[in-house]
């Protein structure tokens, strides 16, 4: 059976943050290719870009970024027609209750307490894989 090449879009403004991630998402076994960036702006750009929305399987996003936050990028994403049905996750140190509620209210997919520990990272990617990749 032939598969498109997956495709995972990772923001978050935090340089070790990305690579922490990247490494458990490639620890987890996803078979993608992850595309990092560091703001939110940068993120909708190539979305836009990219257009083959079959192949993009998640988009993984931090709350706090530069130019865009994670909520101003999903709320960009639902509202455009060729972008809107992709899968999102926001990985974030903010938890506050109001903004975990308004990321539901824009349809964000999963909200996540950026974890302390590299082991709970690892142990959170591979939900995120079998919820958003496996299926």
């Amino acid at each position: 059976m032939h598969h498109t090449n997956k495709i995972i879009y990772l923001a978050d403004d935090d340089d070790d943050d990305r690579m922490f991630m990247r490494i458990a998402i490639k620890e987890s076994g996803w078979q993608a290719t992850i595309v990092e960036t560091e703001n939110g702006q940068e993120l909708l750009q190539l979305l836009r870009e990219q257009k083959a929305t079959e192949e993009i399987k998640l988009v993984v996003l931090d709350m706090n970024m530069p130019l865009m936050t994670g909520l101003e990028v999903l709320r960009a994403i639902r509202a455009d027609q060729a972008l809107q049905f992709i899968p999102a996750v926001i990985i974030s140190t903010s938890a506050e209750p109001d903004l975990v509620r308004e990321a539901y209210r824009y349809g964000i997919n999963a909200y996540i307490k950026k974890p302390s520990s590299y082991a709970a990272l690892n142990t959170i990617s591979e939900a995120i894989k079998v919820c958003f990749l496996d299926a």
